[in-house]
């Protein structure tokens, strides 16, 4: 499985800036009595209460890798389905014994700029998850964000990538007349401990010749083995995020 190509990030992605426009607000002429100070200062109107934030619900993903452990926290609130079927797999254990085998380094933004890909690529998964775009979950792409490789949107399964610093021209684009800009992808977490790990694999050798298509010289070279994926309660925080 690979992330869908853009133009802009190695020649086939790019940044796709929506353009928001404000509404002109047309103001009434107030008649000459209207403008009199009143003898006494009206009571004040009380303001109304802000709404209360929606609490967020978390499940914890250990993966323990052959360099170290990665948790996430996957938003079950507002990424339910995507998370849903990351879970299928963590729980089947289908994670075990596969690896992380895409490191993509960008050489434009800030960096260090990029992503992590790793997953079953393609062997033994179950039937895709309906595409659940930031533009509807109000999620983005940003570092340490978790989020779905796939083919056309709903074609994703098993295969992921973490963020390497922000990449947020894979946030949807609900103003682009391009339908892959239009979707987006699907983040549905982040790293809440571990990420120096996601560097140091992100940082292994790469194969200069392995590789199709735009994933070509981001092969890593040996893969790095992904041993286990458990639930796990949340960890204490990370000073290194």
């Amino acid at each position: 499985m690979t992330i869908a190509a853009r133009q802009g990030v190695q020649r086939n992605w790019r940044f796709a800036v929506p353009l928001l426009s404000g509404a002109a607000l047309a103001l009434a002429a107030l008649p000459a009595s209207a403008q009199q100070v009143p003898a006494t200062p009206p009571a004040a109107t009380p303001a109304a209460p802000a709404p209360a934030a929606t609490p967020v619900e978390y499940v914890y993903v250990a993966m323990t890798t052959s360099e170290g452990t990665i948790v996430f926290a996957l938003d079950k609130t507002h990424a339910p389905l995507t998370t849903a079927n990351f879970l299928k797999y963590v729980d089947a254990k289908k994670f075990d014994g596969t690896t992380f085998y895409r490191a993509m380094h960008l050489d434009w933004g800030d960096e260090p700029s990029g992503l992590l890909q790793g997953g079953l690529q393609g062997i033994k998964v179950l039937p895709p998850v309906a595409h659940e775009p930031t533009s509807q979950t109000g999620l983005h792409h940003t570092s340490g964000t978790i989020s779905m490789a796939r083919y056309a949107p709903g074609t994703a399964t098993a295969d992921f990538t973490i963020m390497i610093g922000d990449v947020k021209s894979l946030d949807a684009n609900p103003a682009s007349d391009n339908p892959e800009f239009k979707a987006g992808f699907a983040a549905f977490g982040h790293v809440v401990s571990g990420m120096d790990v996601v560097r140091k694999i992100w940082d292994a050798p790469r194969s200069a010749t392995k590789g199709e298509g735009v994933m070509r010289g981001q092969m890593l070279e040996p893969p790095v083995k992904i041993l286990t994926a458990r639930r796990t309660t949340a960890p204490a925080p990370d000073t290194a995020q």
